[in-house]
């Protein structure tokens, strides 16, 4: 594998690179843009290749670190791996293969949700993908000894809310499957290890009632990120709001309707189709 070019030292107006195998994503994008309105951010959803869930460890750091090498060429100053299967798989490697650059990775919330529960029981809504990697076993290892964790991959769900079923039939179907049994164990709080989930958080909290705390991490993502742009000396500080691109590897009129539909913004920017991972284009 050739070495990545220098990274050139951004400015503070430089934007700031997210980017999910879909527009799960979108979740964590709005928490960074209402916690840092000056900011210019670059979106890239991989949709040529979503789910990232499903796929071998290897697909998902080759398809990382071809989103980053795009990334770089629009001379990102920090990235946000807003997408917890490929923070799990590719957030260590892609450190070391470019480490003048800042990542902000996502994790389920497990810390959080077992300082929190009063049953003593916590439910993970994760891919299989998430629950698989060393970041989660470490997770888990690390604050989750002295509760009892109930986890599902709900197979399925990313591909629906894809497909823009946030409450249909079919959508509770499937997450009623996923969450019922877990509070009928007597779970009193859910993670959402996965950022396509908060979009279904309406469904989830109708079919929860008040029986259950939800835990979304995003906007502890974005104060995170706030707090490395500072550290690094690369916050914006001018006073305009800041620009938005959006870009995927699929259908792009489609990623545009998705995103306005999700963000509930009729004014987003058109999304742009780029073709920027032909080195796994065949997987």
């Amino acid at each position: 594998m050739a070495l990545p070019p220098p990274h050139k030292p951004p400015s503070s107006t430089a934007p700031i690179g997210v980017f999910d195998s879909g527009v799960g994503g979108l979740s964590v994008l709005r928490h960074l843009r209402a916690q840092l309105p000056h900011e210019n951010f670059i979106y890239i959803a991989d949709q040529a290749h979503v789910p990232y869930g499903r796929r071998p460890l290897a697909d998902i750091r080759a398809l990382s670190e071809a989103v980053t090498q795009f990334l770089l060429t629009q001379n990102a100053k920090l990235i946000v791996i807003a997408c917890n299967t490929a923070s799990g798989a590719a957030l260590n490697s892609l450190r070391r293969t470019f480490p003048s650059l800042p990542f902000v990775g996502m994790e389920p919330a497990v810390k959080p949700a077992a300082a929190q529960t009063k049953s003593g029981k916590v439910g993970v809504l994760a891919t299989a993908g998430t629950f698989e990697s060393q970041r989660y076993l470490s997770l888990m290892h690390r604050f989750a000894k002295d509760v009892e964790v109930f986890e599902n991959p709900c197979i399925g769900l990313v591909e629906l809310i894809e497909a823009g079923q946030l409450d249909g039939a079919d959508t509770t179907e499937l997450l009623r499957g996923c969450v019922e049994p877990m509070l009928a164990a007597g779970v009193d709080t859910l993670v959402l290890g996965c950022t396509h989930y908060p979009f279904i958080r309406p469904l989830l909290e109708q079919i929860c009632e008040t029986a259950v705390s939800i835990i979304d991490p995003a906007p502890a993502i974005a104060r995170q990120t706030a707090r490395l742009l500072a550290e690094n000396g690369l916050a914006n500080s001018a006073g305009a709001m800041g620009d938005l691109s959006l870009y995927t590897s699929g259908d792009a009129i489609h990623m545009t309707a998705q995103s306005r539909q999700l963000l509930g913004n009729k004014n987003l920017p058109k999304a742009t189709h780029t073709a920027i991972l032909p080195a796994v284009m065949g997987h």
